[in-house]
């Protein structure tokens, strides 16, 4: 595993990927401490623009779910009103009463944390994404679940009790709340600001807030599914095959078909399983933000303005 991104929270990409990736949790203390590219300040700064949107934030108890209502407000823009925007003052009052503030896909909206996983998902060739989970001490947000994500918590501030469980045996098996007896605990652990904890993908968990208030960035990296593998396979056997759109006749048809399985046979008959899932895999990765361009619109405007002072004079 080249990955010099993921080097600053887990050691040795190598010796994680040997150890750790995919077999079990584990918890880091990186050297120097914890580099995030959001913290506890970019929180209250998002929360006090009051522009992100449902489903950007959420308020969420682990057994006593909370309407949107509860913590979103509309705004008025130009004499019309439009609803679903975090309400700073509604978030902290839950917060201050128990809930659990959840902020989605921080990588699409927040310009360091988008740069820097563009990095990590291209040297994973993985989809990784970043969500941020604020809770009070004492209290849960998230009954026991599994994610269908490799995923690393970055812990910002204050601690978490976390318990992981063990993965799924084989390859049924469900994201979301885990119903039923538990399966058996495999770690046990508190994190502390600056440290960094590993879950693999389907392992069942369930956190609490421990000492002060609790904020964790949780970064997603997600695997390809069979069914990203199904829809490359249509599309690289379908690519550039010219389609007659109405045969007109029975002889049309049957030709249409035979021109149609040459075609796709032609396109698959070098094809590797390797080939699939890394056209599958980068596919994913078109979905991402791209990182932010290098030239500021401040700087084109500076730019612009030096130019025309240089015509002037």
């Amino acid at each position: 595993m080249h990955a010099p991104t993921l080097a600053p929270w887990v050691g040795d990409p190598a010796a994680f990927s040997t150890a750790y990736w995919r077999r079990r949790p584990g918890v880091f203390r990186p050297d120097g401490g914890l580099r995030s590219p959001f913290t506890l300040a970019d929180v209250d700064t998002a929360l006090a623009t009051g522009f992100l949107p449902d489903p950007y934030v959420e308020m969420t108890r682990a057994e006593d779910p909370l309407g949107p209502d509860a913590y979103l407000s509309p705004r008025a823009v130009h004499g019309s009103s439009y609803g679903g925007f975090a309400d700073e003052t509604k978030i902290r009052a839950l917060l201050a009463d128990g809930a659990t503030l959840l902020m989605r896909r921080i990588d699409q909206w927040h310009g360091p944390t988008r740069d820097l996983l563009a990095r990590l998902s291209a040297e994973l060739q993985l989809a990784v994404e970043a969500f941020c989970f604020v809770t009070p001490a004492g209290t849960q947000g998230v009954p026991l679940h599994r994610d269908d994500a490799d995923v690393l918590v970055l812990q910002l501030n204050g601690s978490k009790s976390w318990r992981v469980h063990e993965g799924p045996a084989d390859g049924n098996w469900r994201h979301g709340r885990v119903e039923g007896e538990p399966p058996a605990e495999v770690l046990r652990t508190t994190l502390r600001a600056g440290e960094v904890l590993y879950i693999p993908r389907g392992y069942a968990h369930q956190a609490v807030g421990d000492e002060g208030l609790s904020v964790h960035l949780s970064l997603t990296i997600r695997e390809i599914h069979t069914g990203d593998l199904f829809r490359t396979l249509q599309k690289l056997s379908a690519r550039s095959m010219a389609i007659e759109s109405r045969p007109l006749d029975d002889d049309a048809v049957l030709a249409a078909a035979t021109a149609m399985l040459d075609h796709v046979r032609a396109a698959v008959a070098a094809l590797t399983p390797e080939d699939l899932v890394r056209h599958a895999r980068r596919g994913k990765l078109a979905t991402l933000p791209a990182p932010r361009s290098p030239i500021s619109l401040t700087a084109a405007a500076l730019e612009a303005a030096a130019a025309d002072h240089a015509v002037l004079v």
